[in-house]
């Protein structure tokens, strides 16, 4: 018995070792532009309800196929936010997920689902009531994984003066060739609803196309306004979205933009995000704290 009882003491030792933040699951934001509510999770630092301090955000996004509670069953960041608050890796932060749905988070061609107005004209301003959130560009971040990454880039990139740094995973970044080459079931599946449904060939490359293109908006923005965001770009050495990734750190290199490019080895899974996630909080953090 007295093995297995120091067993469990080193346990909870362990587990107790460091404060754990609160994850509320159940909330919502009413969208009056998308005419029903979208749900999010929330993490609140350790901290947060014993004191009447104010927090830095980052709004972290999911990716295709899952929703807002996937980076809290799947990416287990309340873990991981615990640890590296606990161990001075990050500053406490609140950490904010929303559900995207398969809206790629930006606004559908034909105007029916408007999600980027929804995010910057009604889901932001009323999170940022409802908690003590600092309210300011310079401590706020944006991160998010595939689908999620490419909202992160095309937020940061239209929204610099709301962003101060933004994370991308795998994001999912595609070059005018890519889009040719997408088979017309995949197209009108994942793509149909946000640049056009029924697309062939060269028709694809639409003004929705170019206007949420990270590598178009990239080619025609200047270094000094795309060096108003610090970005960490993470994608797996194995992932399909591998080209994409190095195309926009090309883009970016050849404007002289500073900006951090990691290509691990891993591919697109939850493994690869979960062993990048608090790299990548940290270096949002490090945006939240005086050089």
């Amino acid at each position: 018995m007295l093995p297995l009882l120091v067993f469990v003491l080193l346990l909870q030792t362990a587990h107790a070792q460091y404060a754990q933040g609160k994850i509320i699951e159940t909330q919502s934001v009413q969208s009056s532009i998308l005419h029903r509510p979208v749900k999010y999770v929330v993490y609140l630092p350790p901290g947060y309800e014993s004191s009447d301090r104010t927090f830095p955000v980052v709004y972290l996004l999911h990716g295709f196929s899952d929703d807002h509670t996937g980076w809290l069953q799947f990416g287990e960041i309340n873990r991981f936010a615990d640890k590296a608050i606990a161990d001075g890796t990050i500053p406490p932060m609140i950490i904010v997920m929303p559900n995207g749905d398969s809206s790629f988070y930006i606004n559908a061609y034909d105007g029916k689902e408007n999600y980027e107005d929804f995010f910057v004209k009604e889901f932001m301003p009323s999170i940022e009531k409802t908690y003590r959130i600092k309210a300011e560009k310079k401590y706020r971040g944006v991160a998010g994984l595939s689908m999620g990454g490419y909202g992160t880039l095309v937020y940061a990139l239209k929204y610099p003066e709301l962003f101060a740094a933004a994370a991308p995973f795998s994001a999912a970044v595609w070059d005018d060739q890519a889009a040719l080459d997408v088979p017309d079931s995949n197209w009108n599946f994942i793509f149909g609803k946000l640049y056009g449904r029924d697309l062939k060939g060269k028709a694809r490359l639409t003004d929705a196309w170019y206007k949420n293109s990270p590598l178009k908006i990239v080619d025609e923005k200047s270094t000094a306004e795309l060096s108003k965001v610090r970005y960490w770009i993470d994608c797996g050495d194995d992932d399909f979205l591998t080209i994409g990734n190095s195309q926009l750190h090309i883009a970016l290199t050849k404007k002289h933009v500073p900006h951090e490019f990691r290509m691990r080895n891993g591919a697109h899974n939850w493994t690869y995000w979960r062993t990048g996630i608090t790299d990548a909080l940290e270096f949002i953090g490090w945006s939240f704290r005086q050089q």
